[in-house]
């Protein structure tokens, strides 16, 4: 289970009183503030379609998680007055970035080996841990390892999660499933035990109509990049380094300040970590 990289400190976020913010940086560590002077411009390409960290509201205007962390980035560099964000859809992003007609994308682009060939990018600003959940009346609390044993527990067919879940709680019974509503479905009906899935995707539902206050978190949150990856960071011209280390600085001054809680509690209420 040591593998697991990062089964938080405050691991059993779900018996506490309040939500639990992630803290992705390490406070001691002093980053370098970069100087930004020389910088004509500074614009953050994004979408429309991917609430709520990006998406259009009741007004029409570009709104979510992503727009608010680009604004404060620009305030914590110093470049209110050349910052801008622009929506475009998903499959112009690359391009536009590649032609100059925006310095970052901040869109969920995954740091991976391959879109390392292409970017630059931050370290990750969010990522998104395993998590089980289960009916409230039976939900464990960590260390649930050996309580699981021999419980039928859901996930979703050939995904990064049944792999996980496979290798290091392989004394539970998997029953796979081909879609969420599926997994859901069994789960309030009492035909499987627990879930094991993506923890923002679950918190969404708990948080939703349709899991009518049944379930909730139980152990976790289970961090293991070398199955979900290293989650979002911000991406920039492969030959923009300089400008991936000044997030780096902005995104750390964000967390220890308390604006990256801020934002995380105004958008993901029923907290994943």
């Amino acid at each position: 289970m040591s593998l697991l990289a990062g089964v938080l400190a405050h691991a059993d976020a779900t018996q506490a009183a309040e939500p639990q913010v992630p803290v992705l940086w390490d406070a001691k560590e002093r980053l370098p503030k970069p100087d930004l002077s020389a910088l004509p411009r500074l614009r953050f390409l994004t979408t429309t379609d991917f609430p709520p960290f990006n998406f259009l509201d009741g007004s029409g205007r570009l709104s979510g998680f992503h727009i608010d962390l680009a604004r404060a980035i620009c305030a914590e560099l110093g470049v209110v007055d050349k910052c801008q964000v622009q929506a475009l859809p998903w499959n112009e992003l690359e391009d536009a970035l590649q032609k100059g007609e925006g310095e970052a994308i901040i869109a969920g682009i995954a740091a991976t080996p391959e879109s390392r060939e292409k970017y630059a990018f931050s370290r990750s600003y969010m990522q998104f841990p395993a998590r089980f959940i289960m009916p409230k009346a039976k939900a464990f609390a960590e260390p649930i390892l050996d309580k699981l044993r021999s419980k039928r527990v859901g996930v979703i067919g050939g995904s990064a999660h049944e792999k996980m879940l496979r290798d290091y709680f392989n004394t539970v019974q998997v029953v796979t499933f081909g879609t969420p509503e599926n997994l859901y479905a069994d789960l309030k009906a009492g035909k499987i035990d627990a879930a094991f899935g993506d923890g923002m995707r679950f918190a969404f539902w708990l948080g939703g109509s349709d899991a009518a206050g049944c379930c909730r978190f139980a152990g976790g949150p289970y961090l293991a990049p070398e199955y979900l990856g290293s989650g979002m960071a911000i991406a920039t011209r492969k030959g923009d380094a300089a400008l991936a280390a000044a997030f780096d600085y902005a995104l750390q001054e964000i967390s220890i300040k308390g604006t990256f809680a801020e934002f995380y509690l105004r958008y993901f209420p029923v907290s994943f970590f």
